[in-house]
């Protein structure tokens, strides 16, 4: 029944794509790795213009104008681009995070390279990653759900903060009798240790129902108040019984999938034809080994759930794949340049397993360090008779380094420290490749990387980036030729 909704929304859109030919690029990252920045710099780079010589499109002059659009899908908020533009020019604060999925569209009019004038609609969508990591569900039973989430939790990295949980779990027989007030203390608590492991000590990207840390309308619902239970627990127990706490679970997992997985699935994932992911992979340096294994678990996660390789007339009219899918690792402005290529061949190798398998079907996929949003300048600083590579920018308010705590208004030289060769090195099964923030001393880690404030100036003229050029041109580039 899914596969033939889907058909038939496909059929509808490319039926109205031979009048106004239209691709849907979708905009993904996990929590904080600057998704609603993309967007809007996207956006402002198409409309306004901008320092983009990699975009050959634009930079050539074939590109006569970008112009917003009415938003396509009534029942589908609004990209507010205009606010956060006005967030980072006025407030020099990054926007909010993004919760939800929205829409914006665009319409591109350019020159071929022959000359003859056309149209592009370009509809951005911007969603959570965290609901991508949803999508395996829809074939997992509860039972298979609830083995993979106690494993994951009582791996040593996440024990400590899934203890009270994990507690609760033991005290809550699968075949108990069905209770709300257990379901909804469970619940809760599982809800805390997911909330818990995205820290910025332990950074793990692996938390799946997406939907437990930004509820929405959601929120108290049924179909939001289960956890996984330890249905291992009773040997042989195969189905929980009739009116258990395990049955009460289970109804409402498969009632999460109905109500919140599957509708995203056939109204939006299943309809795109490009992909950007974001990736936060300084966090995750940031924190240690173990938040780097579970980011590389996430990736392969991810790509998984995409419908990737080259469309034939039938996959175009009833089954559209997504033919390009870029992995960017984000805030590349916060190492020195000297490290970019460091940074893209480390988001290479986390991303290694899921391009072969994106190759093997057809699909084109790349990977580059980039920031949409540049916040610092390079410089060089003087340190013990030695000269090093810095970054200057003003480090958000709360920031702590070296036992400095930061306002929000002193500009400051950084040296972030260098990424190795091969990034091979800090992925030592052992976990013994690098220290992060999760050893729980802050001096002991190998990297640190602090987070700074939008520059000034943004809305007077072309925003500052690095390499968004190149990841447009990736994106759009063959479909303005």
């Amino acid at each position: 029944m899914d596969e033939a909704r889907i058909a038939l929304r496909t059929l509808a859109d490319r039926v109205e794509g031979i009048a106004h030919p239209t691709l849907r690029l979708g905009v993904t990252g996990l929590s904080r790795a600057g998704k609603t920045i993309f967007t809007t710099a996207l956006i402002h780079a198409l409309t306004r213009g901008g320092r983009l010589p990699v975009f050959e499109a634009l930079q050539s002059g074939r590109i006569a104008r970008a112009e917003l659009q009415p938003q396509p899908d009534d029942a589908v908020p609004r990209f507010a681009y205009e606010d956060h533009l006005k967030t980072l020019a006025e407030a020099r604060q990054w926007p909010s995070s993004t919760t939800r999925v929205s829409e914006l569209r665009l319409s591109i009019r350019y020159a071929t390279a022959r000359g003859s004038l056309r149209t592009l609609t370009l509809d951005l969508v911007d969603y959570p990653g965290e609901w991508l990591l949803d999508l395996p569900l829809l074939d997992m039973s509860y039972a298979d759900f609830a083995r993979q989430s106690l494993a994951l939790a009582r791996a040593p990295a996440r024990s400590d903060v899934a203890a009270p949980w994990l507690a609760a779990v033991a005290a809550a027989p699968v075949d108990g009798p069905q209770d709300e007030a257990k379901a909804r203390e469970v619940a809760a608590l599982f809800t805390q240790y997911l909330s818990a492991c995205r820290s910025e000590k332990l950074a793990m990207s692996l938390l799946p129902p997406g939907r437990f840390l930004m509820p929405g309308d959601l929120e108290g619902s049924p179909a939001l108040t289960f956890a996984p239970l330890d249905v291992d627990a009773k040997v042989g127990a195969k189905v929980p019984k009739a009116g258990s706490l395990g049955a009460m679970m289970e109804r409402r997992f498969e009632a999460y999938k109905n109500a919140v997985v599957r509708p995203f699935f056939r109204t939006h994932f299943a309809r795109l034809d490009r992909q950007i992911v974001l990736v936060d992979t300084l966090a995750a340096l940031n924190a240690g080994p173990a938040a780097l294994a579970d980011l590389e678990r996430a990736l392969d996660g991810i790509l998984a759930a995409f419908r990737t390789g080259r469309n034939s007339l039938v996959s175009t009219l009833f089954r559209p794949r997504i033919e390009k899918v870029l992995f960017a690792a984000t805030k590349a402005d916060h190492l020195h340049r000297s490290s970019h290529d460091r940074l893209e061949a480390i988001l290479a190798r986390l991303v290694e397993r899921a391009r072969a398998r994106a190759h093997d079907h057809g699909a084109a996929l790349d990977v580059v360090a980039l920031a949409a949003i540049r916040a610092t300048q390079e410089a060089r600083v003087r340190r013990d008779g030695h000269e090093l590579d810095a970054i200057v920018g003003t480090p958000e308010a709360g920031q702590e380094v070296g036992g400095h705590r930061f306002d929000g208004t002193e500009e400051m030289a950084v040296f972030p420290g260098d990424l190795p060769d091969d990034p091979d090195a800090l992925f030592d099964p052992s976990g013994a490749g690098f220290r992060g923030l999760a050893t729980g001393i802050e001096g002991d880690a190998d990297f640190r990387f602090l987070r700074f404030r939008p520059p000034a100036g943004i809305g007077d003229g072309p925003i500052p980036h690095i390499r968004l050029d190149r990841a447009l041109h990736f994106l759009l580039g063959d479909r303005l030729a």
